[in-house]
């Protein structure tokens, strides 16, 4: 018997001539580059259907913009230098290469169809480069300053500075588990306003919202009209399981002085109420021992003595009412009041950091 061909056949190995072996490798081989060679042609009518994608994405384009916008941003893609380009944020890096290279091998772009031959260039992107470049100030918005970006860490939500620099006067709010002060401030730095009141029964019982609503409403009738609400805003952890009914506590109260001071923000969409970081006016105020904030007992003694011995202190209590203001104080010296100190030290901190500091 000649040398024979192995093939494997229906799970078993068979044996057969060399002469057989060979015309069934060939039959095999010709078979197998018939199914390769229809494989490669049941590629194109995927391509043509990704043409026809294409020219219905650069209809869309020419529905999405006006011939107006269309001109524009075609002289900007066929005039503008790679560093003008990459002042568009979408542009930077190799966007812009691209398109300037693509624009010196096949000259100006005829329309915006033509922009996603561009490498990286598909549909959704150039519609967001074109509307960049029709709108490059929502660009600009989006690069903030150091300061923005210390303001938004200071107070929340995030406010304009024109409504910043043109402020009036604030209300400034510190609540706890047993009491609420305010202090109303103009942008002189003069105390116009300084009271606390005691908010006892909140925290007995079960949290029932209709009390809460009561107490604060009452609290909210003796306060002054202001341009802002400022709120203290607390850092207490929300992983200390034991502090979980002072924090529920001062969530409610956050949430209904929210609602109940913020009475234009359903009109106009603006909001009065804004929230502070707590930590952050100790540090102003250099009243942090590692993460923990002491006593601003001391430093409101000290406004109220410059008050009446220098002529221009840092914080001016008015003359009609320093007495007042002195008295209320020294009542709370054997019991310290922390929420009355704070809300003065708030409201100060309000002006000097988030008001004066961004003026020009």
């Amino acid at each position: 018997m000649s040398v024979s061909s192995v093939l494997k056949a229906g799970g078993r190995w068979r044996c057969f001539p060399v002469s057989l072996g060979s015309s069934l490798f060939q039959a095999l081989h010709n078979s197998y580059c018939r199914k390769k060679s229809t494989a490669s042609k049941k590629i194109i009518p995927s391509v043509a259907f990704g043409d026809k994608n294409t020219k219905e994405s650069g209809n869309a384009l020419d529905k999405l913009f006006s011939s107006e916008q269309q001109a524009s941003i075609l002289h900007v893609l066929n005039t503008a230098s790679n560093k003008e380009l990459e002042a568009f944020k979408l542009l930077r890096g190799r966007k812009s290469n691209n398109i300037v290279e693509h624009r010196e091998k096949f000259g100006p772009f005829q329309n915006l169809e033509s922009l996603m031959n561009v490498p990286l260039f598909q549909y959704k992107t150039t519609v967001q480069v074109c509307n960049s470049i029709l709108c490059p100030e929502t660009q600009r918005k989006k690069r903030k300053s150091p300061e923005n970006r210390l303001l938004r860490k200071l107070i929340k939500p995030e406010i304009e500075r024109e409504r910043l620099k043109a402020v009036n006067s604030i209300v400034s709010i510190v609540f706890g588990t047993r009491r609420i002060a305010w202090a109303h401030l103009d942008r002189k730095l003069a105390v116009l306003d300084w009271q606390q009141n005691q908010c006892c029964q909140l925290m007995k019982g079960t949290y029932i919202s209709s009390v809460y609503l009561e107490e604060i409403s009452s609290v909210i009738s003796k306060m002054p009209k202001a341009d802002f609400y400022v709120l203290e805003k607390t850092g207490l952890s929300l992983q200390n399981s034991t502090l979980f009914p002072v924090l529920l506590h001062l969530h409610i109260m956050e949430a209904m002085l929210y609602a109940l001071l913020n009475t234009t923000f359903a009109q106009g969409g603006q909001h009065q109420v804004l929230s502070m970081n707590r930590n952050a006016v100790g540090k102003h105020f250099e009243l942090m021992v590692g993460d923990a904030r002491t006593s601003g007992k001391e430093l409101v003694k000290q406004f109220l003595l410059e008050s009446v011995l220098q002529e221009e202190p840092r914080v001016f209590f008015p003359s009609d009412k320093i007495v007042q203001y002195r008295q209320m104080f020294l009542s709370t010296e054997q019991h310290r009041i922390e929420e009355l100190y704070d809300s003065l030290l708030q409201a100060v901190a309000f002006y000097e950091m988030a008001v004066f500091n961004n003026e020009p």
